[in-house]
């Protein structure tokens, strides 16, 4: 039996597709499905599995004995093309996360990506498109200046902007989810501005696509 939540996200899934094939190039259809199942899926409570299968749809999987490999290549060539970006690259078993300071990507509350961080985008979508057998899952995050809602929207708003940055730069829609997390999930104490930068920042947490 499926679950509500999930017939909640297919039903606006299928009902976005319908409505993109009514006047949309082949393209554009993608670009507009993409979008909105990460706008959907960013906001779902369901787990982590249930959101890789339906992102998944479409795109390669990886055989689980080959992941450990797949994703060492990955880390190494990511490592080298954001090597003076001002990125990290973290390992995490077999997830990588890639941690992008505010100060690299946007204006002071500004959720419009910097012209200075296009080339580094450029580098990124390379590997990202390279590597296609991978889920990406875009987080915003802020330090706690300002309201709790003036920083959740910002949190959303700059995670969908790079979400369309990758888009932009061929990137499968069916790759990408966002979620905004506001203030709420800081790296650091917000006790200093030194802090608050930290806290600034987009994560993409990129996960095989496992072949079951």
């Amino acid at each position: 039996m499926i679950s509500k939540p999930l017939t909640k996200i297919c039903i606006a899934l299928t009902a976005t597709t319908l409505l993109a094939s009514c006047a949309a190039t082949n393209t554009e259809k993608g670009l507009a499905i993409g979008a909105a199942a990460g706008a959907v899926l960013g906001k779902s409570t369901a787990n982590h599995s249930t959101k890789r299968t339906i992102l998944g749809a479409g795109i390669g999987a990886i055989i689980g004995g080959a992941i450990g490999s797949y994703m060492d290549k990955q880390e190494e060539e990511l490592r080298e093309e954001l090597s003076d970006s001002g990125i990290q690259v973290i390992r995490e078993g077999d997830t990588l996360r890639l941690v992008m300071p505010s100060n690299i990507t946007f204006a002071t509350g500004q959720a419009s990506i910097s012209s200075s961080f296009n080339p580094i985008l450029d580098d990124l979508a390379k590997v990202l498109t390279h590597y296609d057998k991978t889920i990406l899952y875009i987080e915003g995050h802020t330090d706690d200046v300002g309201s709790y809602e003036m920083n959740q929207n910002l949190s959303e708003m700059r995670a969908i902007s790079v979400r369309d940055g990758l888009l932009d730069r061929q990137v499968h829609p069916n790759r990408l989810a966002t979620q905004g997390y506001g203030e709420t999930r800081p790296l650091v104490a917000n006790t200093s501005d030194q802090n608050r930068a930290m806290n600034r920042r987009v994560e993409i947490k990129i996960i095989p696509n496992e072949q079951k």
